[in-house]
């Protein structure tokens, strides 16, 4: 049974559930240096999130109860453009939170200086955050105060990782300097550890597997099956599948050409691959083969991408496509291998980036290994 713990800004409230929604598509475009098309402030707005009851708090006004709705009405649409069907947060209802282990919890952000107080009740001794500049600017968290406030106390500590939200390849290259911040701040507090993105339910919840899973002794499937048993939420496999199989194997590349056969087109796009669902990359014209085409050096690993022709999101019904999820959304995939890999290595990948992987107590080693050998650049 899962138990939501909220914490709003004054009160308790009542868990209502959680809520899916379909997938709508954004027009708002903005062009970068690189020829990446960018959804206008998007990285501002993606994030799942949580629904609960009514929101009431003695410290706010009704306006700015209304305002942060809003907030979170335009940061669920602009997620569901991003990444189809998803959980959805409402940031006005305070800070919620699950325990997964005794020790370690997964939530969503903390808000004020005061929920430092609410996590140290509870006994919190670390408290990461993964969140980036955009995503706290955007409901107005002032981490430095939350920061500074959990410094004064002097019995919990606030660390920052930083991951882009709903970016699979950015939470794949991340993952192992993440993990490696949050061992070490494990074994030097002690204590629950409460790890936490914007709404908690994607970000963080696959930082708490990958540490299950490398640290911990977990499989991988055991890990994620506790983790949904405690609490509704969508973490990334497949990153954290091969940011295993890059620690043990290394990061090499292979080559992928796409391709959509023309049909009067005016534009065709890709999004996904390495640059998150947030952004497009332009596929080029070949008018002598009638092909719109894309050619890109990738990492070693499972992509999943769309296509966007003249706005429209779709699939490739000639390339590789994944099942429908439970909301009936299907994606086109590439499993992405490089020749020149050794044997050994190249089967080590496979395993670990396939149905269900578990780690050798060896691997397992070598990752605690690699994790307490990594620089730490701001502690």
């Amino acid at each position: 049974m899962i138990c939501l713990h909220y914490l709003p800004r004054s009160s308790v409230l009542p868990l209502q559930g959680f809520k899916y929604h379909q997938r709508k598509h954004a027009s708002s475009l903005s062009v970068n240096m690189m020829g990446v098309i960018n959804f206008s402030d998007l990285h501002r707005n993606m994030a799942v999130k949580a629904i609960s009851g009514p929101a009431s708090s003695a410290d706010t006004s009704g306006a700015d109860v209304e305002e942060d709705k809003g907030k979170s009405e335009i940061y669920s649409h602009n997620m569901t453009e991003a990444m189809g069907a998803v959980l959805t947060y409402r940031h006005e209802l305070g800070m919620n939170f699950n325990f997964i282990c005794p020790d370690l919890i997964v939530g969503s952000c903390l808000q004020t200086p005061e929920d430092v107080d609410k996590l140290r009740e509870i006994g919190v001794k670390t408290i990461f955050c993964l969140q980036q500049d955009p995503d706290l600017e955007y409901f107005g968290v002032d981490i430095s105060a939350i920061h500074e406030y959990a410094q004064k106390c002097g019995d919990i500590q606030h660390l920052r990782a930083e991951i882009r939200d709903f970016d699979a390849f950015d939470l794949r290259i991340r993952l192992p300097a993440v993990v490696c911040k949050l061992y070490r701040a494990v074994n030097r507090n002690g204590g629950v550890t409460y790890i936490h993105c914007t709404a908690g339910l994607g970000r963080a919840p696959a930082v708490a597997m990958a540490y299950m899973f490398w640290v911990q002794g977990y499989k991988l499937g055991e890990a994620h099956d506790l983790l949904l048993s405690k609490r509704s939420c969508f973490p990334k496999m497949d990153a954290i599948k091969s940011a295993t199989a890059d620690i043990l194997t290394g990061l090499r590349k292979g080559l992928v050409t796409l391709t959509w056969k023309d049909d009067n087109c005016s534009t065709v796009e890709i999004s996904g691959l390495d640059i998150g669902w947030g952004q497009r990359i332009p596929l080029n014209l070949n008018e002598e083969e009638g092909l719109w085409t894309l050619e890109r050096e990738l990492l070693e690993g499972r992509y999943e991408y769309k296509y966007i022709i003249d706005g429209e999101w779709t699939i490739n019904e000639h390339e590789l496509f994944t099942a429908p999820n439970k909301d009936g959304h299907v994606n086109n995939y590439i499993q992405v291998l490089n020749e020149s890999t050794e044997g050994i290595s190249a089967a080590v990948r496979e395993r670990l980036t396939g149905d269900d992987p578990d780690l050798t107590t060896d691997e397992r080693s070598k990752i605690r290994e690699f994790l307490k050998t990594l620089p730490d650049d701001d502690e």
